[in-house]
């Protein structure tokens, strides 16, 4: 039997999870099906402050909520299949938006669509509640492998007597041998674990926009149906716009750099946007929830120590897209370094800094396209030539589709930015895309 002082996780050991989002849960099922299948009894508790099925605020995590195709078939590979209620609609094209025009890209490859979902119950005043949520789907599954669910949060935290001590805000203190951080983007939390792990730095972050309007599922199925409506505009600070049809709700999300409600504005108010609703306008008083959420544009660094490792977005994130994605993978490496090989610094380093280290490199990649995507959107000639292209393309069924499959991965993130700008830089796919500029410009 393993000592209680080696930093090693033994029969009877106790960690503690500091947060109940997806890498918190991704984290908690895979180490507690690991302990399972060892016949080693692991106590889990996860400490989330948050009620997932309330609606507004208090149940939602700020999240645009679309899951990945890949996601969602990596999660079946686990055994983890998302129930339809938890689905608010499954995406089956994207609808490409230019100041001139616009293009419907269809799913490249067959049964690979993605999901929209609510993270949590959904927007305050919801007119129809038939959403359920996903961070309480992920969180029950944990309550079934046997993590019991704190409604606490921490206040404090502190290496004492060879394990954890953390303290929280209603039940005081408490010892674990592991402590995990799925604390998102959360500066007081991140500024608390830095106490047990002193050489960890913060992401860089930026602020984004997301808000749901209310039209009703008539409409939204007349006006959106299973489409998920991207903007490439040139406008002041946004890098991507998307309208994503969710029930009865269209929810709106801008990236960019610092996203301001003068920002906001200016994109509601453009032409390609006011024509995807009825009566080409938004209308006054449909929007139910809004907020300004900051996203991870640039990985943690040295998120680990001794018995304390943090995970998801306040470790290495996908930059712009598929952030449950790098849940999952985060989540799911540091279950299995903590079970398989140990809980020490030296442990996370080996086996599961490398994950967040390719996370951290195919972001660099992923920069370099969304400024080459910054050029194009200032351009009408550049964008003239890749809306020909697209329609080009969508006209060819059964035949390689490089543009459009390029913008769906880039949107989805379904596929890694290094393997996107890859084929961006194939002779073949250039040529045809010079070719479609100048046709597309006549």
């Amino acid at each position: 039997m393993q000592q209680r002082n080696s930093l090693k996780l033994y029969d009877g050991s106790s960690v503690a999870v500091i947060g109940g989002g997806p890498a918190g849960s991704f984290f908690t099922w895979f180490l507690l099906r690991y302990a399972r299948e060892s016949g080693i009894n692991i106590h889990v508790d996860i400490f989330e402050p948050k009620n997932f099925n309330s609606e507004g605020q208090a149940g939602c995590n700020k999240c645009g909520g679309i899951v990945s195709g890949s996601l969602i078939q990596m999660l079946s590979g686990e055994g983890i299949s998302m129930p339809p209620n938890v689905i608010c609609r499954g995406i089956e094209s994207y609808t490409l938006h230019l100041e001139h025009g616009q293009a419907v890209i269809e799913t490249p490859i067959q049964d690979q669509g993605i999901a929209s979902i609510f993270r949590g119950l959904g927007p305050r005043g919801q007119v129809e509640g038939e959403q359920f949520s996903f961070d309480n789907f992920l969180l029950e599954l944990c309550k079934q492998k046997g993590a019991n669910v704190i409604p606490d949060s921490l206040v404090g935290v502190e290496k004492a007597d060879g394990r954890i001590k953390l303290k929280t805000k209603k039940s005081g203190e408490k010892y674990c041998d592991l402590i995990v951080g799925a604390i998102g983007l959360n500066v007081q939390a991140m500024e608390i674990f830095q106490s047990v792990c002193p050489s960890y730095f913060p992401p860089t972050v930026t602020r984004t926009h997301i808000s749901e309007i209310y039209l009703g599922k008539e409409v939204v199925d007349k006006y959106f149906g299973n489409s998920m409506h991207v903007f490439l505009l040139n406008l002041p600070n946004i890098k991507f716009g998307a309208l994503i049809p969710k029930g009865s709700y269209v929810t709106l999300v801008l990236l960019g750099k610092n996203i301001t409600s003068k920002v906001v504005a200016g994109f509601l108010s453009s032409e390609a946007v006011k024509s995807c609703f009825p009566g080409d306008s938004i209308i006054p008083g449909i929007i139910h929830c809004e907020c300004y959420p900051v996203i991870n544009v640039r990985g943690g660094k040295s998120a680990f120590a001794d018995r304390a490792v943090l995970i998801g977005d306040s470790a290495s994130s996908k930059l712009y897209k598929n952030g449950l994605g790098a849940a999952y993978l985060t989540g799911k490496t540091a279950a299995n370094t903590a079970f398989f090989h140990g809980i020490s610094q030296k442990d996370f380093h080996k086996w599961y800094q490398p994950v967040c280290s390719d996370l951290d490199t195919d972001n660099g990649f992923g920069k370099i396209i969304f400024n080459m995507t910054s050029i194009i959107q200032k351009s009408s000639v550049l964008k003239n030539g890749m809306l020909a292209m697209v329609h080009q393309e969508q006209k060819n069924v059964g035949l390689k589709r490089p543009m459009s499959t390029m913008l769906w991965d880039t949107f989805t993130g379904s596929a890694p930015y290094a393997s996107i700008f890859k084929r961006s830089l194939n002779p073949v796919f250039i040529i045809k895309y010079l070719w479609n500029i100048v046709k597309g410009n006549q």
